[in-house]
């Protein structure tokens, strides 16, 4: 998708902006846990895969990290359902 996602690790969360409007994913890290929080993408850019983009750059960044994964967010639970290749990452 060529998305110019960060990683902002003092914030606990993973940022882009499309066409003006900030997305992200709040996450909380407790003990190599991570607790995706939120998921948000403006509905001006919605439908676009952003916050599936922005979902996998987290569970890649986890499995970098040996960190485990607490998909809070309704959107970061359905995403790792869809995507079981993510599943040994579950806390």
């Amino acid at each position: 998708m060529g998305l110019d996602i960060r990683h902002l690790a003092a914030a606990h969360r993973f940022e882009t902006t499309v066409d003006g409007f900030v997305c992200e994913l709040d996450y909380h890290l407790d003990g190599g846990v991570m607790t995706i929080t939120h998921t948000g993408v403006p509905e001006q850019v919605g439908g676009r895969g952003i916050a599936g983009e922005l979902v996998r750059i987290a569970l890649e960044t986890a499995r970098r990290e040996a960190w485990k994964i607490v998909p809070a967010c309704s959107y970061a639970q359905v995403w790792m359902q869809r995507h079981p290749e993510f599943d040994d990452l579950r806390a």
